[in-house]
């Protein structure tokens, strides 16, 4: 029989007998099945034993596997190839890296200290200042009152049509010594929206060695902040039509009523009305691209400086420049009229006191106030008087800060940080500064 199961014929019975004879069939066989070892089967069954017998293969997957083979003087399987295995190459030895030679004409620069920082802040002047650059100490904190802690450093920055404002107050190295809290306060805002917003930047000092300073300051920068956001609409026109007039009045009547509410609250607090306050420097900025009016404003001293040109100009309005025609609530009346005549006869007599009238207080801080137009490429800096002095003081400084803010365009807050920060010996206060770059 055939192993379809059909007739047998005398040819293929002789040949199947030869084969497999009269064994019987014991069932699949343990032996490895695989195609070499079918084929070697299939060359014995014709009487030619090959030479070399291959391996059972084992899983083909496995690795380090050899290439099987055949009996010689055999042909191979059509369709069946073997590609040889290649042989694996042998790594090149890795040459050694030269040394690098130190240059006998350098000297090695000694190795840092394990917890120092990589380089000091920087400095100009004669030396080095007294104090470290970094904070030493923290001010004492109340657990009841933690909302009257102060930060280190405040920073904040925006810009609108024309103008890139950058604005940063910082405690001074003689406070972060003593662990005293920053005297200075900032505060930056925006009333409106669109090209009929307007930008306040406020900034106020309080008081030298009073327990409170810090919190008069704070107080004075929302009281203006509150009075300027309730009237910015009229502001923003009055600057835009350049009513100089209108701008000055208006803004010396609510400084007067913030700096007024100051005082109220330090009698309401029991505390010495003069130990209570603080100067208010203030900088309004109009959102409108179309215009480029920059109102300064405020009361007490401090600095206003304009890059123009490449070089610093000190355009802080002195107490003389108040005079002129009178606003409500500033000043006094003209001696005469336009016309020559005396209004009154002042004969040189001194009034006596009248005993029904409360004893006159200290002198105020006068108002100050300055509108100008900004021109394309300028920088208008704004400052309390711990940035101010060594401006005036140390040349260095105002060099060194012409060098980084001229041609450059605005930095960023980083970089605006780190320039106003640059310390001077015998100047550690606090430092407030807002500076505008035009474009």
């Amino acid at each position: 029989m055939n192993q379809q199961g059909g007739k047998p014929t005398g040819h293929e019975d002789d040949w199947w007998g030869q084969l497999y004879g009269d064994a019987e069939d014991a069932g699949p066989s343990a032996a490895p099945d695989s195609l070499d070892d079918r084929y070697a089967s299939a060359a014995g069954a014709v009487n030619q034993r090959p030479d070399t017998v291959p391996a059972p293969r084992s899983d083909p997957d496995a690795p380090g596997r050899g290439a099987p083979a055949f009996p010689a003087g055999l042909p191979r399987p059509p369709g069946f190839t073997v590609e040889p295995q290649p042989q694996p190459q042998p790594q090149p030895q890795p040459q050694p890296q030269p040394q690098p030679q130190p240059d006998p004409e350098r000297e090695p620069s000694p190795p840092a200290a394990e917890g120092s920082p990589a380089r000091a802040p920087e400095y100009v002047g004669a030396g080095p200042p007294t104090y470290d650059p970094e904070p030493t100490a923290l001010p004492e904190a109340d657990p009841d009152d933690l909302g009257d802690l102060v930060a280190d450093t405040v920073l904040d920055g925006a810009r609108y049509g024309t103008a890139t404002l950058r604005a940063v107050s910082l405690r001074g190295d003689s406070a972060r010594y003593r662990g005293e809290p920053r005297r200075d306060s900032l505060l930056t805002a925006r009333f409106g929206t669109g090209e009929h917003a307007l930008l306040l930047v406020a900034m106020a000092t309080g008081a030298r060695a009073t327990p409170g300073a810090h919190r008069a300051a704070a107080e004075a920068c929302r009281w203006i902040g509150r009075a300027v956001g309730r009237s910015h609409e009229r502001l923003a026109r009055d600057m835009r039509a350049g009513r100089r007039g209108d701008l000055k009045s208006g803004l010396h009547r609510l400084t007067g009523r913030s700096l007024g509410r100051l005082r109220a609250s330090a009698v309401e607090q029991g505390v010495d009305p003069e130990e209570y306050a603080a100067t208010l420097r203030c900088l309004l900025l109009p959102a409108d691209p179309e215009c480029r009016t920059r109102v300064f404003f405020g009361a007490g001293a401090g600095g206003l400086f304009r890059l123009r040109d490449g070089e610093w100009q000190d355009i802080e309005p002195r107490v003389t420049d108040a005079a002129g025609e009178p606003v409500v609530g500033f000043g006094s009346p003209p001696a005469e009229t336009p016309d020559g005549d005396r209004l009154t006869m002042d004969l040189g007599i001194p009034t006596p006191p009248s005993p029904y009238e409360p004893a006159p207080g200290p002198p105020r801080e006068p108002f100050r106030f300055r509108a100008s137009v900004a021109r394309p490429g300028d920088t208008l800096l704004l400052c309390t008087n711990g940035l101010a002095d060594p401006l005036r003081g140390e040349p260095e400084l105002a060099a060194h800060l012409l060098r980084r803010w001229s041609g450059s365009g605005p930095p960023g807050l980083a970089d605006f940080l780190a320039d106003t920060q640059v310390r001077v010996k015998g100047y550690a206060d606090d430092r407030t500064a807002a500076a505008v770059w035009e474009a």
